[in-house]
């Protein structure tokens, strides 16, 4: 086995070869991930017996802990939508904020949207929305795709039980719950700065870009059998989230082993939670669903294939490095860096999420590496979790396909794209991790920290 810096080396050549097969290449993210952990365990000295066992064994691992979420997910996010469920949320936040504030509302409304549904979904549901507002208010649709789009992706990056942070909170040994709330705390104040405040701003320097009637797009509205009530809506969208909620604060306040209490953690598993609302959506969202349900099923597993897929390949990479050495390695080595392990954990995460244009592969990858050394490097498992998840969240770049998302149905030009979305990610990324700082001022006052 290589040991010494020369692991460094050959994990530094692994990830250059990853971004050479999927930007240059072109090569499938599954693909080109399988191909350099089967690599990066040959040049690490692995004996080739073990090499399949490792790959193999990082995938599975990786699948037992939100393999079952992400189908899940998908699913119950395909009934929100098709219900009408999530225009309504939308709807009920911007009528709360008024239109002077519209965009902060719009910001919110992506966080709260992108938690059980996958951002490019969202963002095409609503970008409808954007046109209009635009229109009605006077206010740039810049400013507005810039308020939405970072909404969507500061909670598709940081609030779990979206797949990317769930990965985070299994691989950092984090409780899930907790995660969710201090991913919450980080996540709105991002939002805010990166989305609203950022998106106020460029949109007044972007001239031109306030949509008119006559050069509005007019759409065909989804046929929905029945008009889904607002309370309904957002009942729907937090009963996942409510019952892991549930379980967190089960193993605070009741006896463990009591009857309630195993009831209870049993509902608030994450699988079972987000089962039994699927169930729900299911029975519940029927009469407002006028698309066959056979359709929905197939869209959802259309879509969680390749996310499932590369969720695991990019465990099977982390498997790799992490039984090579490297881990032991680098804490040795960081012992004399003056880089804090929360700014390496958020650089790390940023220089994948920029090169490989997923903030899901960043999200694994990183995780998978240095999730496990949480303790070891003397961070809070939680801290260190939303430190990687921060670093997930800007420069998506025209290698992602986030981007071209944006920049079609948000109607930008790829400048202005650039200067919307990517520096729009990258400043809420920087701002949720001060907070992430913030929070580590109250370590051991905090639950969890």
């Amino acid at each position: 086995m290589v040991t010494g810096n020369l692991l460094i080396v050959i994990f530094l050549l692994s990830l250059a070869a990853l971004f050479f097969m999927i930007l240059k290449l072109k090569v499938d993210p599954f693909i080109s991930l399988i191909a350099v952990a089967f690599a990066a365990a040959l040049a690490l000295g692995f004996p080739l017996a073990d090499i399949p066992g490792v790959v193999a064994g990082g995938f599975g691992n990786t699948l037992v802990g939100v393999g079952i979420l992400i189908g899940l997910g998908v699913i119950f996010g395909q009934f929100l939508g098709a219900s009408g469920a999530i225009e309504k949320i939308a709807v009920a936040v911007l009528r709360l904020f008024g239109v002077k504030r519209s965009a902060a509302g719009l910001s919110l409304t992506g966080v709260a949207v992108s938690i059980p549904v996958f951002f490019d979904a969202a963002f095409v549901i609503l970008s409808g929305l954007v046109r209009s507002l635009s229109r009605r208010t006077g206010i740039s649709i810049v400013t507005f795709v810039t308020s939405l789009g970072i909404g969507l992706i500061v909670s598709h990056s940081m609030i779990a039980p979206t797949p990317g942070p769930m990965v985070v909170a299994e691989n950092t040994g984090s409780d899930l719950g907790l995660f969710i709330v201090y991913g919450l705390i980080c996540a709105i104040p991002a939002t805010l700065v990166g989305g609203y405040l950022y998106g106020t701003f460029i949109g007044k320097r972007i001239p031109g870009t306030v949509v008119t009637e006559d050069a509005e797009v007019q759409e065909a509205a989804t046929a929905y059998k029945k008009e889904i009530s607002t309370g309904l809506s957002f009942f729907m969208l937090a009963l996942p989230i409510v019952l892991i909620l549930l379980n967190t604060i089960t193993q605070i306040w009741l006896e463990e082993g009591s009857t309630l209490s195993n009831i209870l953690g049993f509902v608030g598993d994450k699988n079972v939670a987000l089962f039994i609302s699927v169930i729900v959506a299911i029975i519940v969202l029927k009469p407002y669903i006028s698309v066959p349900y056979k359709n929905l099923y197939d869209e959802a597993i259309e879509s969680a294939g390749m996310i499932i897929l590369v969720t695991g390949a990019g465990g099977a990479f982390g498997a790799v490095i992490n039984q090579s050495g490297i881990g032991d390695h680098l804490i040795a080595t960081m012992q004399s860096w003056s880089i804090p392990v929360l700014i390496l954990a958020f650089i790390f995460a940023q220089i994948l999420r920029a090169s490989l244009g997923s903030a899901t592969v960043a999200l694994v990858t990183t995780s998978s590496i240095m999730g496990p050394m949480a303790v070891e490097l003397g961070a809070s498992p939680i801290l260190l979790g939303l430190a990687i998840c921060a670093g997930a969240v800007g420069l998506s770049l025209p290698n992602d396909s986030g981007f071209w998302v944006v920049n079609k149905f948000g109607g930008l030009t790829i400048p202005q794209t650039i200067q919307a979305w990517s520096l729009g990610g990258f400043i809420a990324g920087l701002t949720a991790l001060a907070m992430v700082y913030i929070l580590s001022l109250f370590s051991g006052i905090l639950p969890g920290l």
